[in-house]
This record gives C-alpha cells, structure tokens and sequence, in this order.
C-alpha cells in the first residue's frame, strides 16, 4: 500500500500500476497503484480536519516531534540510505553521507525554527494604538518533490510546513516514492497526529493537477522542471493559491586567472557530477579565462577519466547510474548531437559489460561549444560539463547570465574584489566563492529568473509557510476620535 493518508497506509484507486525499478540493474523494488483524483480528495481532507488542532499546538509541541523525528531518522538512517539508493541508483556512499545527514540535520533546524518566531517589535508606531505582529500558519500546503533527492526534497517541503503549524499533502515523484513513505511514518513514530502529513503516489497529470488545483488547498510548492513549474503556476492561479517553486538551473562555474587551478578542477569535478549530475545546482557551464583554459581542461579530463562508475552499493563507486533508462537516453542523445558542433574531450559513452544492464553513462567533458548551442543553453541534468573561454571580466560576468535559469553559481579567484563583483553581479539565488555545492540548513535555497521563487531550508524557508497578520489596539479609551472628524461630523 504506498498512499499514506490520514495515519493510515492506503492502495491508490486509479487502478494503474507502476513499477519502482533499481536503475543500476533493471531489478523492480516494488510496484505501486497509483493515486487517483479521489485519492487528492481524501489527503487533502485529512489534511484540513487535521488543520485546526495541528495550528493551535504550542511551538514547543511542534519542535517537540521534530526532536523526536531526528533521531528517530539517525536510528533508521541505514534503512533510509539503502531506500534511497535502490530506487535513484544513487551511491550508497552518497546516501550515507550526503542525504541522510542532512536530512537529520534539516529535522534538527526546523526542530528550533518552530520555537523562534519573528516580527517586528509591538509598539506604539500611533500615539493612540499599540500594533503587534502574529506570525500564523497557512493552512494546507500541497506539495511536488522531485526524484533527484527524493527524501531531502521532502524534508525541504514537510519540516517547514509543519514546524509553523500548516498541515500538508505530498506527493514524490511516482518513480521514487519510497522514502518519502518511509518519512512520514516516521513522522508518526514522533507523535506527529494523524493528518498532519499526508502522502500522495500518483503521476502529474492526475494527482498532481489535482492537487495544485484543489480549492482547498492554500499554498502550493513545486520543485521541478521550468516547464512543469510554469503549469503549476498557472493551476495556482484559479483561485490565487500563494505559489513556492524551485526549477531547473544552468550553473555558471567561473574559473579567473588568478584562480587556485587545482583547487577549480577538482571543484568542477565534484561540482558537475554530484548524483550523477542530477542536481539542479550542478556546475554545468565552466566559464575560464584564456590564460588557463587549456590547463583546466586538462585537469579536469584527467580527472573525469578516472572516476569509478559502478554499482550503487560498491564502496569504490563514484557515480552510479542516472535515475532510469529513458533519462539516461535523453541526455546521451542531447550529448550525441552536439559532437556535430562542438569537441567532446572525453565520455559521452553508454558502458557495457558489467554495466550494460543499468542506465549508466560515463562522465562526459565538452569544448568548442558556442554559448548559444543547445549544450549550454538547456538544462542537460546529467554528468555533462561544459567549458567556454573568455577574455575580461566584464565577459566572464556576462557569460555567466547569459541564461535564462538563476539558482546557483561559483566564482574561482583569489581578488576579493573580483570575488565581490562576480557575487553582487551575477543573477543567482546562491554565488559560492571557490567552491561549488555545499549548502547547510541555515542558509536558504532557491533561484530568480526562470529558476523560480521562494525559498528552502534556513528561516526564510520558515517564513514561506507562515503569514503576517496586524493586530492594532486602541490604548485611549476614547469614543469619539479626533480622526473620525475627516470622514462625519458629529450633528
């Protein structure tokens, strides 16, 4: 049963069934029936009789069972790191030490955000009223997360949500559900009510419409493609739900002269195939300057060349398999036609043999592209990694937002002048300055431009699922106010 409503583990009513298969091997996990619009009815139901009593908890009641949910995650994270691998054919080493710790780590941020709320001071800004600020949940939160960090994703979207009082109603991505699942039972294990959090299976043309058109829901949240993120905007706009969305990304990786150059390729190396390259934040556009261009491509081939692609669960694996066959076959095929235009310096390969039976693709190293091909222009979301020379500053700066994306980017140079100008002026959510990907709960995620809006993690997350109401006391007592005079006399 993989819909989780109300407390309670369900079967979708659509009727279709859906396989969960390990990309490494083409081995299925487990099969789903998938949700049905019904289904979107009785989450989002759940959700709203869960509302009142979930909002009126105290702070401390909600930071209580996240407290709870954190460590019950450290004492099942194997579990969880296992799931997680099986169904994206992640690294099991990745699992391990990327996306379960910062899971738990999240959980324990959230755990203190609940008890920290903000707002301006309550004062006397009238002489005759005293105004103060309450900081109130939204009310049911309809979310989509994405398959490329299927647990963190939903940590982003559920701890927020309901450490400020809303309750909500997920839905993963159809082909990796299952830790999202395991979540939120163990959100219940915390003592999290029935209700609160509730998980919806199902594809995007049904659950998913469904669920960013329910007129009961009060607050939409989408992390996915540009394309997709456009449609959810407009679902939202019939009955002017407020809209959270966090889309796809080109990241600018720019390499200066003065910059430490093995520091920089390695950097891109880590950078550009993190999860297989399947990371929205991924450097995917190397901007160096001439001086160094052909030293850096160097390096970084070299160091392509010696990354272990293999089985999720081998120690020594590197990079394990893009999440299914039909998106390994995509990116392969953007990859295949830019060999008519462009230098690939090495990859760009479907291996066989041992891997044969995966949807593995090798890491692959791209020159000679114009900055208007489709290589740097697209968002590929694989181990791909494009390198353009420039010549000034003003150049590295324009390259740089030559792109209609603005989620992340990288700056490598030792000025801290020119560390300052490239992260004042180039157009993104997040500018690292000679390094590229880390991102802690503290600080905030999230893009400009077509990369959407809204943030996750950090007190800024907390805010997106929180409104501001304005309570004005009148502290004199009076009848018949002086103000009252503009708009009647008294007879």
């Amino acid at each position: 049963m993989h819909q989780f409503i109300s407390g309670q583990s369900q079967t979708g009513t659509s009727g279709r069934k859906l396989d969960i298969v390990d990309p490494s091997t083409g081995a299925v996990v487990e099969t789903v029936t998938l949700a049905s619009a019904a289904d979107v009815d009785l989450a989002v139901a759940a959700a709203r009789a869960a509302f009142p009593a979930w909002s009126t908890t105290t702070p401390g009641e909600r930071s209580a069972v996240l407290s709870r949910f954190a460590r019950l995650l450290e004492d099942q994270a194997e579990d969880y790191a296992l799931a997680e691998s099986r169904q994206t054919g992640k690294p099991l080493r990745l699992a391990r030490e990327f996306d379960i710790p910062g899971t738990i780590d999240n959980a324990d941020f959230f755990a203190g955000a609940a008890r920290s709320l903000e707002g301006k001071a309550t004062a006397e800004y009238s002489p005759d009223h005293t105004s103060s600020i309450r900081r109130e949940p939204i009310g049911v939160i309809g979310s989509i997360s994405p398959w490329n960090y299927p647990l963190q994703m939903a940590a982003w979207k559920i701890l927020p949500a309901i450490a400020a009082g809303n309750t909500i109603v997920l839905k993963p991505a159809e082909i990796t559900p299952l830790t999202t699942l395991m979540f939120a039972r163990t959100l219940q294990q915390a003592g999290l009510p029935d209700g609160v959090v509730n998980i919806i299976v199902g594809d995007g043309p049904e659950a998913g419409a469904a669920l960013m058109r329910h007129p009961e829901v009060d607050m939409v949240s989408f992390t996915g493609s540009t394309s997709v993120g456009r449609t959810v905007l407009e679902a939202a706009s019939t009955n002017s739900k407020r809209v959270h969305l966090e889309l796809g990304g080109k990241a600018p990786f720019v390499v200066f002269e003065d910059a430490d150059l093995e520091a920089a390729a390695h950097g891109a190396v880590a950078g550009s195939l993190i999860n297989t390259g399947q990371d929205c934040t991924a450097a995917t556009r190397a901007i160096v300057h001439h001086s160094v261009y052909e030293e850096f491509v160097t390096k970084v081939a070299e160091l392509y060349r010696g990354i272990r692609v293999g089985a999720p669960a081998d120690e020594e694996t590197d990079i394990g398999p893009m999440v299914s066959y039909a998106h390994r076959d995509r990116v392969a095929s953007i990859v295949d036609r830019a060999r008519g235009y462009a230098t690939v310096v090495t990859g760009g390969v479907i291996p066989g043999g041992d891997l044969a039976a995966g949807a593995f693709y090798t890491p692959t190293l791209i020159i000679d592209a114009a900055p208007d091909s489709e290589i740097v222009r697209n968002e590929v979301f694989g181990p791909v990694l494009t390198v353009l020379p420039f010549a000034t500053d003003d150049d590295a700066i324009a390259l740089a937002n030559d792109t209609p994306y603005g989620l992340a980017a990288s700056a490598w140079t030792r000025d801290v002048y020119r560390s300052l100008r490239a992260s004042r002026e180039i157009k993104a959510g997040c500018v690292w300055i000679n390094d590229h990907i880390p991102i802690i709960s503290e600080m905030p995620h999230g893009g400009v431009k077509e990369s959407g809006f809204g943030k996750d993690m950090s007190a800024y997350s907390f805010d997106e699922y929180t409104q501001i109401k304005h309570v004005m006391f009148d502290i004199t007592g009076i009848a018949h106010k002086d103000w009252h005079r503009t708009i009647y006399r008294l007879r």
